[in-house]
This record gives C-alpha cells, sequence and structure tokens, in this order.
C-alpha cells in the first residue's frame, strides 16, 4: 500500500486507552452456520515448511514499481511464472477460471457451488516500492530466514498477502474444497504507483461484465500492537474508508538574474515562505465528523472514569477530546486533511537567481472534505497570486462502508479473528490514512474492509516502505490460517442475493 502503508485507522481512539466494543452480530458464531465437512486449518509439517519456502522465493523477485508506468515488467514476468510453479492446485482446477489483466496483474474467479450467494473478492499487490541494500541488516530481496523471521521487501507490503491468498486456496483445493460462495482474486501489478494499469483495468473489467460483489478485502489494517502508551492489549483494527488525496504543485515564476545583485524577493524565497504557511496552517480539524467521532460514541461504555464520562457526553467535551486527538502525529493525520512538502525543485546554479521555483505538497484528504474544498483553503493560506497551482493528481476519500450487525464482510472478519486469534476480543472499524487499490473498486460494492491479519508494531510500521521489513514464519502461517478459514467461513446460506450472480 502507498505511504504511509500500513492505514493506522482510528487509532486517534486509541489514544483515550481505545477498547472496540464486542459487537453481536446476526451473523451465528461458531459452527451454527459451517458445513459439516468443514475442513479444519491444520498443515502438515511439509505444507508448512512448503508456504513459507513459496514466500520467501516470491520476495526474491524485485517486482519493484519505480514510478507510474515504470516497473520491473522482467520480475513481473517472471512472478506470473512463478506462482503458476508455487500453486499447481489452483491453476488446475476446473472452477478456477485464471485472467491475465494489464499485462502483468492477475484475476482468478472460484466458481461457487452456489450461484444464489453474492460472490466476494481479495484484493492484493504484487509490486513493492524500491530498496537498496544500503540500510539494511539483510539485502531486501534476499528472502532470508533469520531467526525465525523471513526478511525482505514485500513481507508485509504486500507479497505476504498474494501469497498468503494463493497459499490458502492452494491447500483447500488439494483437500477437495468445493467453495459454495463464489469469489474473485485480484492481484494487481502497480498500487505503490496508483494502479492505473492494474486494478483499475481488472475493475473496468469486472463492472464491464455487469459484476456486483457482496463485500471486499484488501491490506490496509493490522492487528496492533503496543501502539498506545500504557496500553499493552493487542487490538484489531479494520479500515471501513479510506483518505483521498491531491499531489499539488506550487510554482513562482521570476526573470532570472545574477546573484551579485539580488532583488528583494526570489522565486526560492517567495515559494519557501508559500509552503512554511501551509506547515504552520493545518487544514481544520474534521475529527467532529465521520468514522471517528461515531467510533469514540460507540466505544464510550468500554472506557473507564473519566473517559467514559466525556465520550458520552461528547457535545460538551469534544474541544477537549479533540485536543487530545492531536497529541501524535499519527493521531493529527486521523483527525485531519494532513500537509506534507515531499519534493521542492529550485536553481541551476550557485550564483544564478532561477526563473523557477517549483515544490509539490501532497495532501491526504479527511473523509469528511473534499478536493474541491482542500484547493480552496490551500489557495486561502497561501494567499499570493504569485504562487501558481497545478493539480498534478487528485482524488476524493472513499465512502465508509458499514460495520454493523447486517455487515456480511466486516462480521466475518471479526468472526475469522475470534476463531485464529482468540486472544483478540477487540475489533474496531477505523479510517485508512493511506491509499490502496480498493479505491478502484468503490463501484462493484458498498462493503470494502481493509486488514490484514497479521501483528504488526511500532518498529514493523516504520519499516514498510522504510529500512529492515520483515515478518515472522509464525505471523505468516497465521495469515495463511486466517484466509484458510475466511474463505470456508463466507460459505454462509445468509445474505442470500435475490437473482443469480453470473460470473
Amino acid at each position: 500500500m502507498a505511504r504511509p502503508h500500513v492505514c493506522l485507522l482510528t487509532l486517534a481512539a486509541l489514544l483515550l486507552l481505545g477498547l472496540a466494543t464486542r459487537s453481536r452480530s446476526r451473523y451465528p458464531s461458531g459452527q451454527e452456520h459451517q458445513r459439516a465437512s468443514r475442513i479444519p486449518s491444520q498443515f502438515s509439517q511439509g505444507e508448512r515448511i512448503a508456504m513459507k519456502e513459496a514466500l520467501k522465493g516470491a520476495i526474491q523477485i524485485p517486482t519493484v514499481s519505480f514510478g507510474p508506468g515504470e516497473f520491473n515488467t522482467t520480475a513481473l514476468a517472471e512472478f506470473g511464472k512463478y506462482i503458476r510453479k508455487a500453486f499447481p492446485a489452483v491453476f488446475k482446477t476446473t472452477f478456477v477460471q485464471h485472467e491475465v489483466v494489464g499485462e502483468y496483474s492477475h484475476l482468478f474467479t472460484v466458481q461457487g457451488s452456489d450461484p444464489g450467494l453474492q460472490p466476494y473478492m481479495l484484493l492484493a499487490h504484487i509490486d513493492v516500492v524500491p530498496a537498496s541494500d544500503q540500510g539494511w541488516e539483510v539485502p531486501p530481496f534476499s528472502g532470508l530466514e533469520r531467526d525465525g523471521f523471513i526478511h525482505g521487501r514485500g513481507t508485509l507490503d504486500n507479497k505476504n498477502s498474494v501469497m498468503a491468498i494463493l497459499q490458502a486456496l492452494e491447500l483447500l483445493l488439494v483437500r477437495k474444497y468445493i467453495p459454495r460462495r463464489s469469489f474473485f482474486i485480484a492481484l494487481g501489478h502497480d498500487e505503490e504507483v496508483s494502479g492505473a494499469n492494474g486494478a483499475q483495468k481488472i475493475a473496468a473489467l469486472l463492472q464491464a461484465r455487469g459484476t456486483q460483489v457482496a463485500f471486499i478485502v484488501d491490506e490496509g489494517g493490522f492487528i496492533l500492537d503496543n501502539f498506545i502508551p500504557n496500553f499493552k492489549k493487542p487490538f484489531a483494527m479494520v479500515s471501513v474508508s479510506e483518505k483521498g488525496s491531491i499531489n499539488l504543485m506550487l510554482q513562482v515564476n521570476m526573470t532570472p538574474g545574477h546573484s551579485s545583485a539580488p532583488p528583494k524577493e526570489t522565486s526560492i524565497g517567495i515559494l519557501a515562505a508559500a509552503v512554511s504557511r501551509l506547515e504552520q496552517t493545518p487544514v481544520p480539524n474534521m475529527s467532529g465528523n465521520g468514522p471517528l467521532k461515531n467510533l469514540l460514541q460507540q466505544l464510550a461504555n468500554e472506557f473507564s472514569f473519566p473517559i467514559n464520562i466525556m465520550l458520552n457526553n461528547l457535545w460538551l467535551f469534544w474541544p477537549l477530546v479533540s485536543r487530545l486527538i492531536e497529541g501524535n502525529y499519527i493521531m493529527t493525520a486521523l483527525a485531519r486533511t494532513t500537509t506534507a512538502i515531499t519534493i521542492f525543485n529550485a536553481g541551476v546554479k550557485e550564483n544564478v537567481i532561477p526563473s523557477v521555483a517549483q515544490a509539490t505538497v501532497n495532501f491526504r484528504i479527511h473523509p469528511a472534505q473534499t478536493v474541491q474544498e482542500v484547493l480552496e483553503l490551500v489557495k486561502n493560506i497561501v494567499a499570493d497570486d504569485r504562487v501558481q497551482f497545478h493539480v498534478l493528481s487528485a482524488f476524493e476519500p472513499l465512502p465508509v462502508s458499514p460495520s454493523d450487525d447486517q455487515a456480511l464482510g466486516y462480521q466475518l472478519l471479526r468472526q475469522t479473528l475470534q476463531s485464529v486469534f482468540p486472544e483478540i476480543n477487540i475489533v474496531a472499524p477505523g479510517t485508512c490514512i493511506a491509499n490502496t487499490d480498493s479505491r478502484h473498486y468503490v463501484n462493484l460494492t458498498t462493503g470494502i474492509y481493509r486488514f490484514n491479519p497479521v501483528y504488526l508494531q511500532p518498529q514493523d510500521f516504520r519499516s514498510i516502505h522504510g529500512f529492515n521489513e520483515k515478518i515472522s514464519v509464525q505471523a505468516y502461517e497465521n495469515q495463511v490460517k486466517f484466509i484458510f478459514e475466511f474463505i470456508q467461513n463466507a460459505d454462509t446460506e445468509l445474505e442470500r442475493a435475490p437473482h443469480q450472480h453470473e460470473l
């Protein structure tokens, strides 16, 4: 997922000792809805060795996205061949259809036995961000196993999900499993650079076929551990929304000249003052709107005194709660549209006053705002007619997906969490502060959920798009187990569609 890839969701609520409600679902828990022939998620020693070796091999293929339209196409082609070899049952099973989309992305259609059940979709992405050996304990594309961990770029973002989904399906198929509910697996090859050639084309293809799905599960949430000071209990966070984005170029044009006789103001000085104003004047706090405030109200009775009183009376205490939320940079990211100056270009020679200065600013848009609203705020903050604004790219925040008792996808995630991770009894909805491929699929469903069933600690978060990314062998096995059980849990007879769905 694009940086800060991990989508830490609504941690602001947890600044206040956050405990998520244990919602009661109308979907049956335990074994009530499961078939008598349910396959247990127990893997042999040989299967466990094979699954970790398959992930290590995937990490060794440097499927790097360098920029829009700039990929390691040799590696992407190699990866396509690799998964055919690693998962033979997936490619040979008659009710599993495989298509290559946009040259390097992969779409699998798994035909279920009951066409009355609306299908769902699992997403992941093959590509990774660049990584050099410098700063890493081991080479980033080594796939080295050391001290119970598999090291390398993509172990958390997001080849672990690619391989775990296919591995879980492979293990089910060799056990003669036939799903009742159909589902899709969509593996994009350019998520790190917008997904225009991968996920966007897959979504367009499915939409042209008239496909609608019950829900989608993508990357974007984790089981968070030790993220809150003095709060040691891990909790699962499922993103039900995702921020929008604007990449905005600010440009100042001035007459060039010799540095020995400089004008009162230069293009660099004017632009530097403009970006400084943007940093010093944040976009207004929007935490009173959208998922965050609703979550706080939902959690109110789970807190101890006096926090429970504050959250049950937000009409009175909201100004204080809002200030508390902004005590941490991650909390701030959840509370408002963020401003990050990421590129500054000016000057050609030390004794030449440049004619042009340019800066690129990335805004991550809070779900309560729009692209146009943020652009107007930015222009008012800069308040300088000499500064030109050029929108390089932009898209709106994603809608908030349901997380109530009737939200099938959310409740299936919660149920599977309780089975695979019985120590986790806190599951909460949140907002993804990064961007994922899921935004390209909004026309296929109203239920998009972003969650990776992997424990994440602060140092792991920093490794994503950073140095020393790694996943424990046990964590990866649990991820495979989670998907193995999730696919079977999705074979519920509830939420029947009013008509058959053609795949």
